[in-house]
């Protein structure tokens, strides 16, 4: 008889999360007959007693906003690429009963940009500095970008992003967000900002049609900004296509098998066409 084993997604707002959709489907395709996976409505300060209460049947937690920087506080260790950014979106319970904290929100940045063309020497823009502009700051630099800002609407959130950059080794650079519609003019623009707060740049920028756009929302979908940009002729990277590229990266740990990642990604399509 298959022992139960238990993971979830954890955040606020997590109701419309499709990570239960995309892992379901990888533990059937995959034969691992009573492995289920769930959500938890889980402020960032509410994650230490919510993970201190979870039992052994337990083997991971997929960690969205606003709980990536808890995720790390709360694990006995952590991978290098979740220390050097300071944010985790992957907890995994390791044999032990512990508690090992990873970012695989990095690899999956790299992974959908690298399919959208992007390569060496781009000059990219950040939009919003929370965990998930950690992220993307570290991605830009295993894709070799030649330079790096963040525009975010407070400065002490970028210059909390400096140690990250020097930990990976990129140049950053900090701008105010009421320049933000200029510095979209980069190669690449990476939106990590919540539902919204962009929308007011999608009538300001002037996008160049060679500009990839790397929106991490997907609910609602498409985004003002998003919108904008594809009319523009922008390749466009949604959140979904980086919900599958990090998930596949967080099956793996939890279960200790290779990922079906056709499987998860056809449940990933046909809930975008729903």
């Amino acid at each position: 008889m298959a022992v139960a084993r238990r993971a979830a997604v954890v955040g606020k707002p997590v109701a419309h999360s499709l990570s239960p959709l995309i892992h379901i489907a990888g533990y059937a395709a995959a034969g691992l007959n009573g492995w289920s996976y769930s959500r938890f409505e889980c402020a960032e300060w509410e994650l230490p007693e919510l993970v201190a209460g979870l039992g052994p049947e337990w083997a991971g937690l997929s960690v969205t906003m606003p709980g990536k920087e808890a995720a790390l506080a709360v694990a006995a260790a952590a991978s290098p690429a979740a220390a050097a950014v300071g944010a985790a979106n992957t907890l995994v319970r390791r044999p032990d009963g512990s508690w090992y904290a990873d970012n695989t929100d990095i690899a999956g940045v790299v992974e959908v940009l690298t399919a959208a063309g992007v390569g060496p020497g781009a000059q990219m823009t950040v939009l919003g500095a929370g965990g998930t502009a950690r992220a993307a700051v570290a991605a830009s630099a295993r894709l070799r970008a030649r330079t790096v800002t963040v525009v975010a609407r407070r400065a002490v959130a970028i210059d909390e992003l400096r140690p990250v950059a020097r930990a990976v080794g990129v140049p950053l650079a900090g701008a105010p967000w009421d320049e933000a519609a200029t510095w979209c003019a980069a190669d690449v623009v990476i939106s990590t900002v919540p539902a919204g707060v962009a929308d007011p740049l999608a009538a300001a920028v002037a996008w160049r049609p060679d500009t990839v756009l790397f929106d991490a929302l997907y609910h609602p979908w498409p985004t003002a900004l998003a919108a904008a940009a594809q009319s523009a002729g922008c390749r466009i990277v949604s959140g979904l296509d980086l919900l599958l590229a990090q998930a596949v990266g967080q099956f793996e740990q939890f279960t200790g098998v290779p990922a079906p990642r056709d499987a998860m990604a056809a449940a990933l399509a046909a809930a975008r066409s729903d």
